[in-house]
């Protein structure tokens, strides 16, 4: 299901969140749908429960699962997460556009750069 990378300069945690949150966007997990229990990934994995914990935890506070007390972690449906992240997104952008602006980037150059990811 997953696989992590020990020279990533991120923390295993965050890699699992990431693997998990694609796979959920994607539809490789679908709404509702059961996830390994911490204890059988961190097995699978070879790493520490607590660490599983920790990035299930996060999803959930994010919106990605949720938990059923005594059935496990589901995949939540993905509109939620995806308008959460949506909004997190806006919000660094307004950060990065009020930094650009500071250094002297003109509207014309930011205009541009979004053009330019469109083509992408």
């Amino acid at each position: 299901m997953l696989t992590l990378n020990y020279r990533d300069s991120r923390p295993i945690y965050e890699q699992i969140k990431d693997g998990l949150r694609k796979l959920i966007v994607s539809g490789a997990l679908r709404p509702d749908e059961k996830l390994p229990s911490v204890r059988a990934m961190a097995t699978d994995l070879a790493i520490n429960p607590n660490t599983i914990h920790r990035a299930y935890g996060e999803l959930e506070s994010e919106g990605y699962i949720y938990s059923v007390p005594g059935k496990g972690s589901f995949a939540a449906p993905v509109q939620a997460p995806l308008e959460i992240r949506r909004m997190e997104l806006f919000q660094k952008l307004r950060e990065l556009i009020v930094e650009l602006r500071y250094l002297g980037v003109s509207d014309e150059e930011m205009i541009a750069l979004v053009k330019e990811g469109e083509a992408k």
